[in-house]
């Protein structure tokens, strides 16, 4: 990377969604890290939100806060984005990374199910981003979306949550059109970096990752050092989702 200091982001406001555990968590620390106050959102997690806030004060003081949110409930989008704002007085970025994953296969989808997924993957984004508009105009900010590979490449047994994801790239594409020139608007799509709690077996991680072209799996750190180059050396890039998933979707 080019930084001109070790810390582009300082001074900035960044708002992650679902910080508190995971690539979400990464996120925060590497943008942290690189000098940006971070306001954490989670829905459940509070004992690991807390914690992380508390590890990311004892580096920086005043520089982490917690906003506890469910981003099902629509009327809390609005006010989670003004506390945020609130918080630091201003807002440079916004990390769209809290999602819902699990299988739906065609005959068990329920409409619960329909609005879970769509409900965090995409309609979240959604009003979260048009909430922040305001903020991240005035900041010249930027809003990054977790993808997912699976967004172009279906995944057998998943089929809402590969909908949702397809839909959320095209989100991606249309807000950074309509919020240009102030607000840039991208997208990472992870490949096989962590699994999910109800993870495959050995034999299918193994055929997994054997279809990666550099053979292994990725890491949360992979994602979250693409989404600093995405907020601190990336001022041309727009519209785009970047792919990291050491080569899965050519090597499929």
């Amino acid at each position: 990377m080019s930084h001109m200091t070790p810390t582009p982001l300082a001074g900035q406001a960044v708002l992650v969604t679902g910080a508190a555990r995971r690539v979400g968590a990464a996120i925060a620390r590497t943008l942290h890290a690189a000098g940006a106050n971070v306001l954490l959102h989670y829905r459940n997690s509070d004992t690991e939100a807390f914690a992380l806030a508390r590890e990311l004060e004892r580096v920086r003081a005043g520089s982490a806060i917690t906003l506890k949110a469910d981003l099902l409930d629509f009327h809390q989008l609005a006010p989670l984005i003004e506390a945020a704002v609130a918080a630091f007085g201003r807002l440079d970025a916004l990390v769209n990374n809290a999602s819902t994953f699990y299988p739906t296969p065609v005959g068990s989808i329920t409409a619960q199910d329909w609005d879970d997924l769509m409900g965090t993957n995409v309609k979240a984004p959604l009003f979260l981003a048009q909430a922040a508009a305001p903020a991240l105009r005035k900041a010249g900010g930027l809003i990054i979306n977790l993808v997912d590979i699976h967004g172009s490449r279906p995944l057998k047994r998943y089929p809402l949550y590969c909908t949702a994801k397809a839909a959320l790239g095209m989100l991606t594409r249309s807000l950074a059109r309509e919020l240009a020139p102030q607000v840039r608007v991208n997208g990472i799509a992870p490949g096989p970096i962590l699994w999910p709690d109800d993870a495959p077996d050995a034999k299918t991680k193994a055929k997994i990752i054997s279809h990666t072209l550099l053979e292994r799996q990725g890491t949360p750190d992979d994602v979250a050092r693409t989404a600093l180059f995405l907020a601190a050396d990336a001022p041309y890039i727009t519209g785009q989702v970047l792919v990291v998933d050491g080569g899965r979707s050519v090597g499929w």
